[in-house]
């Protein structure tokens, strides 16, 4: 079992392909993650994708696009040794994770705060008109 075991979900009223379509990309993996390596492993397109994670941290990484209701659950998951574990006090470790589930949290906040941005709440999300 590994030191850093996040597993977080949070509702996204958008599609798996506009949650999909945020996710893509090293800048914005960057950006959430600034002292991780990031490898993707599996995109999934709509369904999420999966990453090996170099580092901070050594392990994987995966967000899961389930369809519900009018949007996606975005499940986050995090499985990873903090560098220098075997040296860490189980408070150290216990504030890296939690670090780590704050970390994944403002990334599944900062996707649902893009997509749903002007959005009234109980409003079904537009669908983008095909052009």
């Amino acid at each position: 079992m590994s030191s850093i075991q996040v597993a977080d979900q949070t509702f996204v009223a958008a599609s798996g392909a506009a949650v999909a379509q945020v996710l893509d990309g090293p800048g914005r993996w960057r950006q959430w993650w600034p002292d991780l390596t990031l490898d993707v492993r599996e995109d999934r397109g709509d369904k999420g994708i999966r990453w090996s994670v170099s580092g901070a941290l050594t392990g994987t990484m995966e967000v899961w696009l389930e369809p519900a209701l009018d949007g996606v659950i975005l499940h986050y998951f995090l499985h990873c040794e903090p560098r220098g574990a075997e040296g860490m006090s189980p408070r150290e470790l216990s504030a890296a994770n939690r670090a780590r589930r704050v970390a994944g949290k403002n990334m599944s906040f900062d996707i649902k705060a893009r997509l749903e941005a002007g959005r009234p709440a109980g409003v079904t999300p537009a669908v983008p008109q095909a052009g």
